[in-house]
């Protein structure tokens, strides 16, 4: 049987029974709950933040909503047409304050607080050859992995993929990490090798990074797929294993964790079954991120990953509380944001960028800002 058609009744079966247990388990969160506007001045620190940043990342997200057809649903708000004024104010704005007070409404997303941390631009150093320290492989997407958007089958399914291979006449999960690990995908080309396996588990953690050639190249290598297995982040295995106290746990405390005990360190990195596999593409403008979930490049202190099964893409978010008070564009997605009430905030690229993101974890209050002409439903 040819894979296709392998694949097809596959997803037939799961559509007649099977998958709705699965989907049960894995349905979209519900919009937010509660839609009563707020002023700004009732909006904590939003006086003290700086906009500008977010103005920036509005512009580009504008772009991509501007080419939508008008009718284009945004989720619970509105549709593309209710946005274009919006952007198109927003391309002559001088005062990014201003412009957002005038042209948006603040709501709040329920009465909880809800959690935000932080993800960065890492820098890795590799060789195009395997020699010395360059002995861990960068892998592009296998030839064999298969991507299915699920979304494509039901609407209610939007959002939701699923990943696997296709062996005679059966679809069945990828590899974890720890099977790619023990034996690397042969039809994987290999980018690059790294000189740290620790530094390489950090990069699938981000998502994207840039990396410094053995021979003075500089290139970036972003998100190109991934082989279907959610992530657990391995914070809590070493909670879990009394190896460190919740209250001690960053990115900094986990690296170093792994670094000082190498024996251990492969194991505990393979408590993570999501594998990421890369693409190269070009650095561009130096100051911003690579492009994200919504395919515009990211900015440092404007952009943050959202749930986008709940928020539309291109919604500006601010967000209080925990040391944080400043306004975000939904730009981006990632494996461990799922829920209205959580966001990621992109820090962009170097040591300060890293810092600031390794340790952030702040309980903070949500707010979404909706055009003006826009009724908030579900």
């Amino acid at each position: 049987m040819k894979p296709r058609l392998v694949l097809a009744l596959f997803l037939f079966l799961l559509g007649a029974g099977g998958f709705g247990v699965w989907y049960c388990l894995h349905r979209a969160p519900p919009a937010p709950e509660a839609f009563a506007p707020v002023a700004f001045a009732d909006l904590p620190g939003w006086r003290q933040s700086d906009p500008a940043a977010a103005l920036a990342a509005f512009r580009r997200s504008c772009m991509k909503i501007l080419a939508l057809p008008p009718r284009s649903a945004m989720g619970y708000a509105g549709t593309a047409a209710d946005w274009r004024a919006s952007c198109l104010k927003a391309a002559a704005a001088r005062d990014p304050r201003r412009f957002f007070e005038g042209s948006f409404v603040p709501y709040p997303i329920g009465d909880a607080e809800g959690l935000v941390t932080g993800y960065y631009e890492p820098l890795l150093n590799g060789s195009a050859t395997r020699h010395g320290v360059y002995q861990t492989p960068v892998y592009g997407p296998p030839a064999d992995l298969v991507t299915v958007d699920l979304g494509l089958f039901r609407p209610e399914w939007k959002g939701e993929h699923i990943a696997g291979r296709v062996t005679g006449n059966r679809f069945v999960p990828y590899g974890t990490r720890a099977q790619i690990d023990a034996q690397p995908p042969a039809t994987a080309r290999v980018l690059f090798w790294c000189d740290d396996p620790v530094a390489l588990f950090f990069l699938h953690i981000q998502g994207s990074g840039r990396v410094a050639l053995d021979d003075g190249t500089v290139l970036r290598v972003t998100y190109a797929a991934q082989n279907g297995h959610p992530y657990t982040a391995i914070g809590r295995t070493l909670i879990r294993r009394g190896a460190l106290a919740r209250d001690h746990v960053s990115l900094q405390t986990i690296r170093a964790w792994l670094k000082s005990h190498p024996g251990e360190a492969r194991g505990v990195m393979e408590s993570d079954a999501s594998f990421v596999f890369f693409e190269e593409s070009p650095i561009g403008d130096p100051t911003l991120g690579p492009a994200g979930s919504e395919g515009v490049l990211l900015t440092p202190g404007g952009s943050v990953a959202v749930d986008a099964k709940v928020h539309p893409l291109g919604m500006p978010l601010f967000v209080a509380g925990g040391g944080v008070a400043g306004l975000f564009v939904a730009q981006d997605t990632g494996g461990a944001i799922r829920s209205a009430r959580r966001a990621d905030i992109f820090f962009g690229f170097g040591a300060e960028a890293e810092a600031a993101a390794g340790t952030l974890k702040a309980h903070a209050r949500f707010y979404v800002l909706l055009p003006r002409s826009v009724v908030p439903g579900p």
